[in-house]
């Protein structure tokens, strides 16, 4: 009798024979994939045909009827939904496009494509700018022909520009100061108030910041307005003459640069608000703990405010203020609806426009430019580096 005898050992799993790879199919060891064509011709005519269009919409706004072009809520809405909807066009053309590509390239490629439109607009809207202003800065009146440095010359030899200076630097002086002293006292006080208490009163001080610069002006010229042999209705004035003084015309007063002063007290009024909601933040996010501590050990609350608190939220009062020193170099619309530069009152901005459309010397206003961009590039480079440093503290 034969004993047969059975393997029960398992065996591997058998594998189907691999067809060789063509030259046209990617191994995929070699992370690649095939490359969509229809999908990448598709991609790429949809895409430069929704640029094309919405360039070209954009553009033919000028040449639409009179009763298109007075509606403002009709160019409004063509505005929204060509905008929206090309958008939304442009970035799927874009996608598609991008996803045709071979595998490698396009993980490579896919978050730099999504990120070209932005940096093609600020190219477009700032960088392009700033290089014809440079160019337009060394040309004549009209830019059709190089001057030199003759545009320079004539601002750094103007006394105008050395008066416009001069304010600039006042105007640096204390609207920053002023705004973040005014912001840490209001973060302060209303953080002392029951719950309603404070968002009512964060919430009136804050309301400035709802305002236009141009609506602020007006607003704080009928405070300032003088009426030269009537009765005054001005507010400054009502309480002047109540205190026993006489009517003043108080935008055309040059001594001690009252009238930029009292300009200045708009941007403070302004920005008040801005500041104190940051520092009001800040100031929350000190550890309760360490107060108590310290109020244990005997210290007062000026002490605990001044070597506890304000340490912790330096770096914060720091970044109000060189935003509030930008704004200042740049500030226009309150000294061009008060006084527009009269009475010793002018600015490098509204020195600026005044060249630019009133002299129409395009260099001269150009070269102001230039120099004011070179005044704000030490203050951008040390508000660069003071984030960096809170990132990595952080």
């Amino acid at each position: 009798m034969t004993a047969t005898t059975t393997d029960s050992r398992p065996r591997p799993p058998e594998v189907p024979p691999q067809e060789p790879h063509s030259d046209h199919e990617p191994s995929p060891s070699s992370g690649g994939e095939r490359v969509g064509a229809p999908a990448l011709v598709i991609g790429l005519v949809g895409l430069l045909l929704t640029a094309y269009l919405i360039g070209n919409l954009f553009l033919a706004f000028s040449y639409y009827p009179q009763w298109f072009a007075n509606s403002k809520l009709l160019i409004g809405l063509v505005a929204l939904v060509a905008g929206v909807g090309g958008a939304v066009l442009f970035f799927h053309f874009l996608n598609m496009f991008v996803e045709a590509l071979p595998g490698r390239l396009s993980r490579g490629l896919l978050p730099y494509a999504f990120l070209l439109p932005a940096i093609a607009l600020i190219g477009l809207l700032l960088v392009y700018p700033l290089v014809q202003t440079i160019n337009y800065s060394f040309a004549n009146n009209d830019s059709t022909a190089y001057v030199g440095l003759d545009n320079y010359q004539t601002v750094l030899g103007s006394s105008d520009f050395w008066s416009a200076i001069l304010n600039n630097v006042l105007w640096l002086i204390l609207v920053p100061a002023a705004t973040v002293a005014m912001g840490i006292a209001v973060a302060v006080l209303t953080d002392r108030l029951s719950p309603t208490g404070e968002k009512v009163g964060k919430s009136i001080i804050f309301l400035p910041m709802a305002i236009s610069f141009v609506g602020a002006a007006a607003i704080w010229r009928l405070i300032y307005n003088f009426q030269p042999g009537e009765d005054q209705n001005g507010l400054l004035n009502a309480i002047w003459v109540g205190l026993g003084g006489s009517p003043q015309d108080w935008l055309s007063i040059s001594d001690a640069r009252l009238n930029s002063v009292l300009m200045m007290v708009i941007l403070v009024w302004l920005q008040t608000g801005f500041a104190m909601i940051l520092l009001s933040s800040a100031i929350k996010g000190v550890p309760e703990d360490t107060l108590e501590a310290a109020r244990i050990d005997g210290a007062n609350e000026w002490q605990i405010f001044s070597r506890i608190v304000m340490p912790q939220v330096k770096g914060t009062v720091i970044t109000v203020f060189i935003t509030v020193v930008i704004l200042v170099l740049k500030v226009f619309d309150i000294v061009f609806v008060l006084t527009n530069g009269r009475n010793e009152s002018d600015v490098i901005a509204n020195l600026f426009f005044r060249e630019l459309f009133t002299t129409q010397r395009s260099g001269v206003a150009s070269a102001i430019v230039v120099l004011l961009l070179v005044a704000i590039i030490p203050v951008l480079i040390y508000q660069v580096r003071h984030f960096r440093a809170e990132e990595r503290n952080s």
